[in-house]
């Protein structure tokens, strides 16, 4: 493969270019105003090229044989088409693909990028670097193509012809790897309804099994006795799944249904709600946690939480409120999720606050930011308000949250792991919540002790004196306070 070179950091091959170039050309070091930076210079040759990107093996090294052969897991080779963005941007792509993969229990032994204005309509990659991508993969003796693109049925089935290998793409990886996390029934059913959309426009036929139709020996069938249903194999599956998809958006209907019952008792006790949104593996569950006490799984990996959390905690001046963890974003996440999963995601949409939380140490935290608005957008959750939570803040560049914190309004940096900036976050969530606004003077008979307990608990109390007649208060409450307190309201001082 004459075209085709490794790279090491992504960036090397520009730099020794640049080397060369200054050697020769120093006329432009005697001009003050010379730009020395004026693109990625790239010979005809080297666009053309398909880039090996180094550093994304995770293949098991130092072990027998027989350890290996109980070890192995499916074998992949990364593939994916850059055309737009800087090619720091398209790497950072690939490496996320190698976390989706390893996440869905693969080894991954190689990756390639293709330089492309778009992706070819026929192969993905275009048929030379298909056969490319062809001798990779015998080379590195792998069983499996990964793409880092939606693929039309055709383009993977031509692929596949080709690369002599499965091919998938980013999106069944994706379901995938919903579909090994999923716990609870709505869960799974979500990741179901979401594969059955994404497999029907994919059935794919092999010889005898698109030819069942019956009839008689005109119609090539063999006569009396053989007329059926008239439905080749597919057309059956395909039937089977519409009937299967259509049981399954009822069941989670139903479900939405008790979830939404759920929340409206939240709501009919006027308890103020906070989601936690934000990318996959950003920190969302440890902040959770850290807030809360909840205790719920935390782990280093890609969709850890599908199941959404509610929990209920107080502000520190005492207003209790929920906060509710709900599944991570991708980048690209498939619309096929977001749609099985709009029940879930409602909970964000339905919040009078969101926790936007980013991992700061991520190589691009404003392209999380981007994907995760871009996916909020969906569910018509723009215009719930948001507190953006950059995480991870002991393992993060200082320069790169400098820069966060400028580019966004209400941002605090926070370390889930070890608590720094938690005080703070604190704050502006008991700042952001609505607080009770409507002054009230009050006297409240000894006998009726209930009263100012839930006055305590609900209300921001003022100022208390306990008198002759029973207990006076200075009190601010919410507007749906009002009615039930009128009895004890008297004019004030």
């Amino acid at each position: 493969m004459t075209n085709t070179h490794p790279t090491t950091h992504g960036s090397g091959l520009f730099d020794a270019r640049a080397s060369a170039l200054s050697d020769s050309d120093d006329w432009h070091e005697r001009d003050p105003d010379f730009n020395a930076y004026d693109g990625d210079q790239l010979e005809r040759e080297e666009r053309a090229a398909m880039r090996r990107v180094a550093g994304l093996s995770t293949e098991l090294e130092d072990v027998t044989e027989v350890e290996y052969r109980q070890l192995r897991l499916e074998r992949v080779v990364l593939a994916g088409v850059w055309s737009e963005g800087s090619v720091q941007e398209a790497e950072n792509s690939l490496r996320e693909l190698a976390a989706l993969a390893e996440t869905a229990g693969s080894t991954v032994l190689a990756g390639v990028l293709q330089r492309r204005v778009r992706p070819d309509a026929a192969t993905y990659l275009g048929s030379g670097k298909a056969e490319e991508l062809r001798d990779i993969v015998a080379d590195e003796g792998a069983d499996t193509v990964i793409c880092d693109s939606e693929l039309a049925p055709s383009q993977r089935r031509a692929l596949e012809d080709i690369v002599k290998v499965k091919v998938i793409d980013r999106t069944a990886l994706i379901l995938d790897i919903f579909a090994q996390h999923a716990k609870s029934r709505e869960g799974k059913a979500q990741v179901e309804l979401a594969q059955l959309q994404y497999l029907l426009p994919r059935l794919r036929g092999w010889g005898e099994s698109m030819s069942r139709q019956a009839g008689g020996r005109v119609a090539g069938g063999e006569g009396i006795g053989s007329r059926g249903p008239g439905e080749t194999k597919i057309e059956l599956d395909r039937r089977r799944i519409n009937t299967k998809i259509a049981k399954l958006r009822r069941e989670i209907r139903h479900m939405k249904t008790t979830r939404d019952t759920k929340r409206s008792g939240r709501r009919a006790g006027h308890v103020p709600a906070v989601a936690i949104a934000g990318y996959t593996n950003a920190g969302k569950s440890s902040l959770l946690n850290r807030l809360t006490g909840a205790g719920v799984l935390v782990e280093n990996a890609l969709f850890a939480t599908l199941d959404p959390t509610v929990r209920r905690t107080e502000t520190q001046d005492g207003r209790p409120y929920t906060l509710a963890d709900t599944v991570g974003f991708v980048r690209s996440l498939p619309h096929q999720l977001v749609e099985a999963f709009r029940s879930t995601l409602e909970e964000v949409a339905d919040a009078d606050l969101l926790l936007h939380v980013v991992d700061g140490s991520h190589p691009d935290p404003e392209g999380q930011i981007s994907a995760v608005r871009a996916v909020l957008a969906d569910v018509d959750a723009t215009d719930v308000p948001e507190i953006v939570v950059v995480n991870k803040a002991d393992a993060a560049d200082p320069e790169v949250l400098d820069r966060l914190r400028r580019h966004e309004q209400r941002c605090f940096v926070v370390s889930a792991r070890t608590g720094a900036g938690l005080p703070e976050l604190r704050d502006a969530i008991d700042a952001a919540l609505p607080k009770p606004q409507i002054p009230l003077t009050l006297l409240v008979p000894y006998s009726r002790g209930d009263v100012v307990n839930r006055l305590h608990t609900d209300a921001e109390v003022l100022a208390e004196e306990h008198t002759a007649s029973g207990t006076r208060l200075e009190v601010k409450v919410a507007e749906h306070q009002v009615d039930a307190l009128r009895e004890f309201e008297v004019a004030a001082v």
